[in-house]
C-alpha cells in the first residue's frame, strides 16, 4: 500500500487551519465548537507529527547520498551511518503513517464484547479456548485494556466449552475485530496417548459494545430468571441466586452471567451483553439490506470462516486472510498479534482504497 501524497498534503493544510483556528477567541468562546475543534486537533497532530517525521527521513537520506558522491572517505564514512539511519527511520514512520491514515469504523473507539466457543474436538478445542483466552488477556495487557469475565462453561480439564467476556478500553474494538472467525489448532492433544497430530476448532466473535442509545429494549420484552452459579462439574460456587439468565422475547436471544456474586453486577453485564448482540443482529440485517455491506470486516467476517491456524508442530501461526505466516506461535499465544493486527488493518485500507478508485 503505497501513501497518498495528495492526503497527505491535505491533512497538512487542515492541521494549519485548525491551529489557526483554535486561537481565534470566537471559537474559544463557544464550548461545543471548541471541544469539536479540539477532538479534532488531536487526530491530525498525530497524523501531522508523523509526516513531518516522514519528511526529515527522507531529507536526511537524500543529504546523505549526496555527501557520498564527495569521495572523502571519512566524510562517506559518516554519510553510511546516516544513509542506514535514515532508511529505517523512512520504513519505521511509513508504516505508523499508513497506520493513522487508516479509515475509521464509527465503532473503532468502542469497548467489545467477545465470545469464544469450542467447536470441532471436544475437550482439546475446549483447551484451546482457553490458551485463547490468555492470548487475549495477554494482549489486552499490552494495549491498557481491561478483560472482566461475563459467562463461561468451564469443563473438568479446565478447558472452557464457551466463555463471553468483556474487552474494555478506548480502541479495543480498533484492534480486536479482527479475531471474529474460526481459528484452528494443530498439536498433539493432551487426551491423545498415540502421538498424532489432530486438527480442532474454535470459533470466536467480536461484538462492539452497544450503548444505550444504540438499541431500545423494552422491559416488557424481557424474561428474567435468577438461579444459583455452578462451575466446572456442576458444583455450587455459591449459595445465593446470584447468575442471572435473560431471554430477548421476540427474538428468543438468552444471555447469561454468572461470573458475579452481585445479582446487580450480573443483571448489568447480561444486558450489555444482550445490547450488543442485538445491535449487531440490526446492523447484519440492514447490511442485508443493502447488498451484504457486512464483509466489511477483513475476510468475509462470516463466523464460519477458517482466519487462523496455530501449528504447535512447526511453531507457526497463519493468518488465512493476507496469507501470512509468523513463526512466533508462543510469543502470539502470550499476546504479542500486533504484527498481525497492523498487518490485517493496512491489508483492510488497501481494499477500500481499491474499492473507492473501482
Amino acid at each position: 500500500m503505497s501513501i497518498n501524497e495528495q492526503k497527505i498534503s491535505m491533512i497538512m493544510s487542515r492541521y494549519e487551519e485548525v491551529v489557526s483556528s483554535m486561537s481565534d477567541p470566537s471559537i474559544a468562546s463557544d464550548p461545543d465548537r471548541y471541544l469539536k475543534l479540539s477532538k479534532e486537533l488531536g487526530d491530525l497532530t498525530v497524523k501531522a507529527e508523523l509526516i513531518k517525521a516522514r519528511k526529515k527521513a527522507y531529507s536526511d537520506r537524500d543529504e546523505a547520498l549526496e555527501l557520498l558522491s564527495s569521495g572523502d572517505s571519512d566524510i562517506c564514512d559518516l554519510a553510511n551511518e546516516q544513509l542506514s539511519g535514515a532508511k529505517e527511520r523512512i520504513e519505521k514512520t511509513e508504516q505508523e503513517l499508513m497506520l493513522a491514515l487508516v479509515e475509521k469504523d464509527p465503532r473503532d473507539e468502542r469497548s467489545v464484547i467477545m465470545e469464544i466457543r469450542a467447536g470441532t474436538g471436544g475437550e482439546e478445542a475446549a483447551l484451546f479456548a482457553s490458551e485463547l483466552l490468555k492470548m487475549y488477556k495477554g494482549y489486552a495487557q499490552r494495549r491498557g485494556f481491561t478483560v472482566d469475565i461475563i459467562d463461561s462453561n468451564e469443563t473438568e480439564l479446565g478447558g472452557f466449552k464457551e466463555l463471553v467476556f468483556e474487552v474494555e478500553g478506548k480502541g479495543a474494538y480498533s484492534r480486536l475485530k479482527f479475531e471474529s472467525g474460526v481459528h484452528r489448532v494443530q498439536r498433539v492433544p493432551v487426551t491423545e496417548s498415540g502421538g498424532r497430530i489432530h486438527t480442532s476448532a474454535v470459533t470466536v466473535v467480536v461484538l462492539p459494545q452497544a450503548e444505550s442509545e444504540d438499541v431500545n429494549i423494552d422491559p416488557k420484552d424481557l424474561k428474567i430468571d435468577r438461579y444459583r452459579a455452578s462451575g466446572a462439574g456442576g458444583q455450587h460456587i455459591n449459595r445465593t441466586d446470584s447468575a442471572i439468565r435473560i431471554t430477548h422475547i421476540p427474538t428468543g436471544l438468552v444471555v447469561q452471567c454468572q461470573d458475579e456474586r452481585s445479582q446487580y453486577k450480573n443483571k448489568d453485564k447480561a444486558m450489555a451483553v444482550l445490547q450488543s448482540r442485538l445491535w449487531e443482529m440490526t446492523r447484519a440485517r440492514e447490511k442485508e439490506e443493502l447488498d451484504s455491506e457486512r464483509k466489511s470486516q477483513v475476510g468475509s467476517g462470516d463466523r464460519s470462516e477458517k482466519i487462523r491456524t496455530y501449528n504447535f508442530h512447526q511453531g507457526r501461526v497463519t493468518d488465512h486472510r493476507i496469507k501470512l505466516t509468523l513463526y512466533r506461535l508462543e510469543e502470539i499465544l502470550a499476546g504479542d498479534l500486533d504484527e498481525i493486527i497492523d498487518a490485517l488493518t493496512l491489508d483492510l485500507a488497501a481494499r477500500r482504497d481499491t474499492e473507492e478508485k473501482d
